[in-house]
């Protein structure tokens, strides 16, 4: 038998369970252009990247958060539109992944590897940076990559 107190317990989890839909939905709706970079080793190494853009607000709340793969040469540059410490957390990120920290003229400053998934540990650049590149963790060591490589593309200025 249905009474008034289950039926608002009933009421209560459905508005609940929406809620819970309606920020799914909108976290869906948030839409990342492609652009291809090349990270440029100081042994001359060149990898050509495939990178999502997180450039507007909604785009980098969103990151990579909720999803489950991402291809080898693929990654997201978060672009800040301006030099400051920034710092990061993987919460709803269940890729582990590789952070690069650059600088406005393309180069890599910082680097965090294997950022745990789900941890909302905070990870820091560690000092001003324009950009973020996340790769598979892992990329890094199979990619030889090292504080003082660059990060070139068009959103990049060249030197």
């Amino acid at each position: 038998m249905l009474t008034v107190r289950n039926l608002a317990g009933k009421s209560a989890l459905s508005a609940l369970f929406l809620l819970f839909a309606l920020a799914a939905a909108a976290l869906a709706d948030v839409a990342f252009t492609k652009d291809k970079m090349r990270l440029v080793t100081a042994k001359g190494k060149v990898h050509e990247l495939t990178v999502e853009l997180a450039v507007d607000p909604d785009q980098r709340e969103q990151g990579l958060m909720f999803r489950r793969s991402m291809a080898p040469d693929h990654g997201m540059l978060f672009d800040f539109g301006e030099t400051r410490r920034v710092m990061m957390w993987m919460k709803n990120t269940y890729l582990p992944l590789d952070m690069l920290f650059i600088d406005n003229k393309g180069t890599v400053r910082t680097i965090r590897e294997d950022a745990v998934p789900l941890s909302e540990a905070i990870i820091d650049s560690g000092e001003p940076v324009a950009f973020v590149l996340e790769l598979n963790a892992g990329a890094v060591k199979r990619l030889a990559i090292r504080a003082g490589d660059r990060l070139e593309g068009a959103r990049i200025p060249h030197r």
